[in-house]
């Protein structure tokens, strides 16, 4: 199978959680172990930093990454989901793994896959592990896909565990209270192996130094030991937390472990992220005059910041191009939009998208008032066509209508 019919048989033939939801979820390490197992258990051979939370945890990774490239590491990248092509969720050094490699491990498993029912995610997980072991990286970062004690990636015994914040999402898979999504996420906590937490709440605190003190794990809290950061080219207000995050972690590694990074390497890295790592969707402007942002952010937490930023700029009229999942808690989300704002709305491209008009049709009990469209492009180029030089257009709602968006368009 050449690239293409790799990735669709990937997609189409076994569950992946960005286009179907929840059947693709399992709730066991069973076959993720299973997996390593055949595959030698390449995690083992590879040095790591684990990395979850609600919001901000795909910002955070990049952050790490790009830091410790400038530092002189060969580092790998594993995150999720993608924009717009599966290698994304790979990398080292910024550059995408190779189409050969991945046609060449479905190849070489592909039997192994379908005679033990593996998931699309746990495929994934596994190539990257083969990947970066084989290519023998310095270190790689990797970023829980979803929760964390039952993620496939938690086979692994990092050097430090990250985990940025809790919020409300998810709350089919993690449980439908702060506390219970934490217990979720403090499942990467592992024995002795410092943990990170960027930001938390009287719900979440006791969770978080109860895990701790159970595995001996000493734990630090960014939001409370770290008051000023440096720049970054990433510009979202919520980026405050995660580069306290990430400036915490880098003095943990330094202090606990053979890594060393400057503080000439943090201000470098943090200032080069998109250089480096290749980060798209996050507060990402797209045009100017009239200035266009688009952001992936997709729960309450997430919305919540950047719907407050939106507020912070200067223009005479707002656009807001938005769709979403079908499997988002509209009620939660919708309230925090601005009733003052004309309204484009879309359904993304898969098959969990929320049809426009029904999506419409739950946004006018919030008095959120617009037209439904064919597509994000669609109402991308409409929202283009009715505003000023002066208006703000802003694109979201669901990482899926960003992945539709033009972005590496220069401005």
């Amino acid at each position: 199978m050449n690239y293409q019919e790799t990735t669709n048989w990937m997609f189409n033939q076994l569950p992946m959680y960005q286009l179907q939801g929840a059947s693709a979820y399992k709730k066991d390490l069973t076959n993720v172990n299973l997996l390593a197992n055949h595959l030698d258990n390449p995690q083992q051979k590879l040095k790591c930093i684990h990395v979850a939370g609600t919001n901000g945890k795909g910002s955070t990774s990049h952050m790490l990454a790009s830091v410790l490239q400038d530092a002189g590491y060969k580092v790998g990248l594993y995150t999720s989901p993608h924009l717009k092509d599966f290698r994304e969720r790979m990398k080292i050094n910024g550059v995408e793994i190779s189409e050969a490699f991945v046609c060449g491990f479905i190849e070489q498993h592909k039997l192994f896959f379908e005679e033990n029912d593996m998931s699309f995610f746990e495929m994934s997980v596994g190539l990257a592990f083969d990947y970066f072991a084989k290519e023998k990286v310095d270190i790689a970062i990797i970023e829980v896909g979803l929760g964390g004690r039952l993620d496939a990636t938690n086979i692994i015994t990092p050097l430090v565990s990250v985990i940025t914040n809790i919020g409300i999402d998810h709350v089919q898979f993690l449980g439908n209270t702060l506390e219970s999504i934490a217990t979720e996420k403090a499942g990467i906590i592992k024995p002795k192996i410092p943990v990170i937490i960027g930001e938390y709440t009287p719900e979440t605190l006791p969770v978080f130094l109860a895990t701790a003190a159970t595995n001996k794990a000493e734990i630090y809290f960014a939001s409370d030991l770290i008051s000023e950061t440096d720049p970054s080219d990433l510009l979202g207000d919520y980026q405050t937390h995660n580069k306290k995050t990430v400036t915490q972690t880098f003095k943990v590694l330094n202090e606990q472990t053979n890594f060393k990074v400057s503080a000439e390497n943090i201000k470098s890295g943090l200032l080069h992220v998109v250089k480096n790592t290749g980060l798209l969707g996050r507060w990402q402007q797209l045009g100017k005059n009239p200035k266009v942002i688009c952001d992936t952010a997709h729960n309450k937490n997430g919305l919540e910041i950047v719907l407050n930023q939106i507020q912070k700029e200067t223009f005479d009229h707002l656009h807001i191009v938005l769709g979403v999942v079908n499997d988002k808690e509209l009620e939660e989300v919708l309230p925090l939009f601005p009733k003052n704002a004309t309204y484009y709305f879309c359904k993304p491209n898969i098959p969990r998208g929320l049809d426009a008009s029904l999506l419409q049709e739950k946004a006018l009990q919030f008095s959120l008032t617009g037209n439904t469209y064919y597509s994000v492009t669609d109402a991308y180029e409409s929202a283009k066509n009715n505003s000023t030089k002066n208006d703000f257009i802003y694109i979201g709602g669901s990482t899926f209508v960003v992945a539709e968006l033009p972005l590496n368009k220069e401005l």
